[in-house]
């Protein structure tokens, strides 16, 4: 939020949230929403994104409620503008074209935008839409308000590694972006990603992680030998888990177990199947991400000799998973993403071709 409750324990302000969709139906269902919420203020309601901006150079929110489909400019096209006017505000698409599995989905989470809801048709705001929306609000306002910050410590000489396995759920999109950006292409470890998507969002998210990693990415298939510097996602609807086989390669495996958190796919099994596999040679990185999905993964690469390394809370949108390993004490690093892939650069062990 941008504003804290003073020392002697006044009232929290509420979260400011600006509302930028060029339908007037909605905007007014929308607003009406945040104001009846009691738990928000309404910051404003825009037509379009051009006066969102000028509006961000004048006053500060905590959260942007953004249409993709608007005249003039479209909210994707919009989109890095309004995150870097909004100084820290998290964008929550509202859109209609945010149905489950569009390209243009993944585009916006890819870009910063923090999370999406299908926005009912006009006369369908009724019903459970207004609950949902201010659930992921809360979500997003309460998101390690009252815990403490970490000391950031830094892997200067990082230990040698064989693979990186990367857990991460909301904001995880950007984020993994961010880190996968710093990582050479030559660097032939693979790496292995549990990201929480649905599976429809599955062929969209490896696509745009191998087109930012400039390396191959591919949803994991059930005993799949592991090639050198690839990238293999989770699928949406098992966990991700590898082995080493008779002849001595390692390959991945598939389960729906059940998890800890309940997750599917979850990054516990994930992180406890690669340190049993890699051992000291793991590297485990927990990105941004709602609950504590991965905390128990990550005990277990501790004990297996392995490295963790986790997101900071200022880059991320939630800070519950890297959080929870933070706080438990189980962190070598406390890093921004751009750091941890420079980090696993300065670290890489030999090269393709």
């Amino acid at each position: 939020m941008i504003q804290r409750p003073d020392p002697a324990g006044a009232e929290r302000p509420r979260p400011r949230v600006l509302i930028v969709d060029d339908s007037a139906v909605a905007r007014a269902a929308l607003s009406r929403f945040i104001t009846g919420s009691g738990r928000f203020e309404l910051a404003g309601a825009l037509p379009d994104a051009q006066r969102a901006l000028a509006f961000l150079r004048r006053e500060p929110v905590d959260f942007i409620l953004l249409d993709l489909v608007m005249p003039y400019q479209s909210g994707i096209d919009a989109l890095p503008e309004l995150l870097a006017a909004g100084k820290g505000a998290r964008v929550l698409v509202v859109s209609s074209s945010a149905a489950e599995g569009a390209a243009v989905t993944m585009h916006a989470l890819a870009l910063g935008a923090a999370d999406t809801l299908v926005k009912p048709s006009i006369g369908a705001f009724a019903g459970r839409f207004g609950e949902t929306l201010l659930a992921r609000l809360d979500l997003l306002a309460a998101h390690g308000e009252n815990r403490p910050l970490p000391r950031r410590a830094t892997i200067m000489t990082p230990p040698p590694f064989d693979a990186i396995a990367i857990g991460a759920s909301t904001g995880g999109i950007h984020a993994l972006a961010s880190l996968l950006e710093q990582v050479p292409a030559t660097m032939t470890q693979p790496i292995f990603v549990t990201q929480h998507l649905p599976p429809s969002f599955s062929p969209y998210f490896a696509a745009q992680v191998g087109a930012v990693a400039k390396r191959p990415s591919s949803i994991a298939q059930e005993r799949r030998h592991v090639g050198l510097g690839e990238v293999l996602i989770a699928p949406g609807d098992a966990h991700l888990l590898a082995a080493t086989q008779a002849d001595g390669r390692i390959a991945t495996r598939l389960s729906q177990s059940p998890s800890p958190t309940g997750n599917l796919p979850s990054v516990d099994p994930m992180f406890t199947s690669l340190a049993q596999t890699y051992g000291t040679r793991l590297l485990a990185v927990v990105l941004t991400g709602m609950g504590r999905d991965g905390l128990e993964g990550a005990r277990a690469v501790r004990a297996a000799g392995g490295t963790i390394v986790v997101q900071d809370r200022e880059s991320s949108v939630v800070w519950g998973m890297p959080g929870a390993v933070a706080e438990a004490g189980l962190a070598d690093a406390v890093l921004a993403p751009r750091e941890i892939g420079a980090m696993i650069a300065a670290r890489r062990l030999g090269t393709r071709g």
